[in-house]
């Protein structure tokens, strides 16, 4: 199942569209301008609010939360510095982790757990700086079984790994 997800062009705060592979839209990333932190709301085409990610005010290390109705979901968290490959975790709060690997200068990351890889995180393809795919494995049950979140997880991706990390001094 691939989704692209493409920046807004002309709105306040960093909304995407979240389109399938036939070139629908089907979800809404509704980053909200005007906080103390990064926020974004994932919603469906109804306006339905699915998932809601935040980054953390205070942290040792770069860190995420993605929520669902008030209550958190997964924490995404950034590994040790390294110049060359971004890694990230992500904890699962029903249980497990999945481990984000990733080439920083090529845009490329992979969400992988035990059990293998879960999606590719791509911006190979394109020239727009705010577009990006991403590839959910559909044979795997849980990752299948919800791409918002994966969707979610991909969006803390491209905001903790991004070029234009202006809010640095959280840390």
């Amino acid at each position: 199942m691939k989704f692209l997800v493409r920046e807004r062009i002309f709105d306040i705060g960093d909304d995407f569209w979240v389109e399938n592979e036939e070139g629908e839209r089907v979800f809404l990333v509704d980053g909200k301008a005007l906080r103390i932190r990064k926020t974004f709301e994932l919603k469906d085409m109804d306006g339905n609010e699915l998932l809601v990610i935040r980054k953390k005010l205070i942290s040792m290390r770069d860190t995420m939360t993605v929520e669902r109705e008030g209550e958190p979901v997964a924490t995404v968290r950034k590994r040790l510095f390294n110049p060359i490959k971004d890694k990230l975790i992500v904890e699962l709060a029903a249980g497990g982790e999945w481990e984000i690997t990733g080439d920083f200068f090529d845009k490329e990351y992979e969400i992988t757990d035990d059990a293998g890889p879960i999606a590719i995180i791509s911006r190979k393809w394109f020239r727009l700086v705010d577009t990006y795919a991403v590839d959910v494995n559909t044979f795997r049950e849980d990752a299948g079984g919800d791409p918002a979140l994966v969707l979610a997880i991909a969006v803390c991706v491209d905001t903790m790994t991004g070029d234009d990390d202006e809010d640095e001094d959280d840390e």
